[in-house]
This record gives C-alpha cells, structure tokens and sequence, in this order.
C-alpha cells in the first residue's frame, strides 16, 4: 500500500526536515547536505526513501542532481494534498520541529547567496556582449511590456518557456500561469535562471536541461508556449517549431519574440545566430506548416535591429484546458 510507504518515509526527523525545506524552494542533494548538516551519502540515502514513496522526485542537470517535492504541486490528489497541510500543522504546532525548520531556512540563505554570486559572475563575464546587443533593438522593457500586452491579463495555463536563458520571461508570466516549465539547454543559464527565481513560491517554476529540437515532453502537455529571442539560433527553425506545435494543446498559443530580418552578419560570428532574423511571410510559412494559425504580428521599431512579436493557435485536436487559477 502506498499510504504505508509514505508513512514510513515520514518516520525519520531528518526526511521530515528534507520535506518542509522542498516546500520553500527545489535544491541540489549537495545543498540539502550543505543546509543540514549530514554527508551527501546520508542525504542521498533520505532522498531515494522520498523519492520511492512518491513524495519528491529526482532530475539531473549535469552532473547536479536536483530533487523537488511531488507533493501539493496538483490539485485532485486528496492524499498528497492531506500530508502537505499535515506538515505546515506539524511545524506550526511543534515546537521543537519548527524550530529545526527555522534553523534550517536560516542556512537556506546561504544557499541563495551562493546561486546569486554564481550568478553574477556569469553575467560579469558576459555582460560587454549582451550590453552591446541591447542598443541594437528596443529596450527591454519595452518588448516585455508588449509582449504581456499581446499575451493577454488572463490566466495563461502551462507554459513551456523554451530557452529561458535568465528566467526572466518564466518570472513575468509566472503569477498568470498555473505553472511555468522553463527550458534550456545551457546548464550555466540554468543556474543564473534558478538564482533569479529562488524567490518565487515553490513549484512556481520547473527548470528543465533540454533542446528545443526534441522537447522532452508528451504531446499536448502546454497550453502556452514561449520563444523569446531563441528562434534564431536554430539551424532548422521549422524543426523547433513543429516540436513546439507537437508540445501544445489544441486551441493552445505560441508567442515568439525574435528579430525582423536584417543583415547585420557580424551577429553570427559573435552571438552564434544561426539566423538573421524573419521575414513575417517566412515566419507565417514556419507557423502554418507546424499546425498553427498565425496572428498579425506586433512591430517595435525603436532600434536598429526591429524586434517582431509573432503569435498562433493551435489548430486541431481538443480545446486548451481551461485554466485551474480562472476557475478557483
């Protein structure tokens, strides 16, 4: 039975510990370890118990090995619902469990700190290039501020964030969506995107290592998906987004952000861009063949390079889900 597996997965302080720290934030094994004290062979040990009673779940990124809770992340499952809000009472009512779990938050930030120095380091070494392609294009406000325009105030279900690069796209749409899958292929990014979005509640956001030409993900499993500034780099464009259009529900949407075609070619050698931006009728063509139904495309043209906001529906298949925070 399951309801004994979990039971005893909970009979040991420290899983109990494990558990409560899962609900603030998803950790390394080597950061749980660092947060309570215990090698990361004993920590791992406590992991796999949580992980085979189904009460956190394991990925890698790398050689990292990230663990999350399992647990009140969906709605419907009355059981795992019942143990979540049976450790929020059991740390408020006990007095020497909540004060192992404060003790335990206070390390936390030591965490935090060490992400977001990791972090900054990563944008130090960087920051002369990105700096020089922001005066290329429209301020970056500007462009998310159109695109959240463009996407609409109502809630937007599953989105998949592919090439999330700092999170940020994943941090602005995160209150509208039920949940936020953030994908990129750089584990360097991974980890300035997990900085920069330690702070939002847990389960807010997945990180996830992947490629944007093989999504590893069922199909129909988003509602919206995302490509801000990402298309470019691909070599085969109509491979990403038939991959996209694989991963999104019928009546679900697409939004790509990306350049207008231009000819600045020294973009490639320096950014890696495979493409120098789209024409809207070869972006048309790529949304179209990939089963999607274009939109009139947004234009913002304060710069040299014109930053292009394309939109589509997907056609065929049931409708998107509706959204589980539109009908709380």
């Amino acid at each position: 039975m399951r309801i004994e597996t979990i039971m005893r997965a909970l009979a040991d302080p420290t899983r109990l510990r494990i558990m409560r720290l899962l609900a603030a934030m998803e950790l390394a094994v080597g950061e749980l370890a660092q947060v309570l004290g215990q090698s990361q062979p004993r920590v791992s040990r406590h992991v796999g118990i949580l992980c085979d009673a189904g009460l956190a779940q394991r990925h890698r990124e790398g050689s990292w090995v990230f663990l999350r809770a399992t647990i009140g992340r969906e709605r419907g499952n009355a059981t795992d619902e019942a143990i979540a809000r049976l450790l929020a009472i059991a740390e408020q009512e006990d007095a020497e469990f909540r004060e192992a779990c404060d003790e335990d938050r206070r390390h936390l930030a030591n965490i935090r700190s060490a992400r977001e120095s990791s972090a900054e380091a990563y944008f130090a070494r960087h920051a002369e290039d990105w700096d020089e392609l922001r005066k290329l294009h429209s301020p970056d406000p500007q462009v998310e501020e159109s695109l959240a325009a463009a996407i609409g105030e109502e809630s937007i279900g599953r989105m998949l964030d592919i090439g999330t690069g700092t999170g940020r796209m994943a941090e602005i749409f995160a209150e509208q969506a039920d949940e936020v899958v953030a994908l990129d292929k750089s584990l360097d990014m991974l980890r300035v995107a997990r900085a920069n979005l330690q702070n939002l509640p847990a389960g807010a956001v997945d990180l996830v290592q992947g490629d944007f030409s093989a999504l590893p993900f069922p199909a129909g499993s988003f509602d919206t998906v995302l490509l801000h500034q990402v298309l470019h780099f691909a070599a085969d464009p109509s491979v990403v987004l038939t991959e996209a259009a694989r991963v999104t529900r019928g009546g679900g949407r697409i939004a790509i952000v990306d350049f207008a075609a231009h000819d600045r070619e020294e973009l490639r050698e320096r950014f890696a861009h495979a493409r120098l931006g789209f024409t809207d009728g070869a972006m048309r063509t790529l949304l179209s063949e990939a089963g999607y139904s274009p939109s009139s495309p947004i234009a913002l043209e304060d710069g040299e390079l014109v930053v292009k906001i394309w939109l589509g529906t997907r056609q065929g298949g049931l409708a998107a889900t509706p959204s589980r925070k539109a009908i709380r």
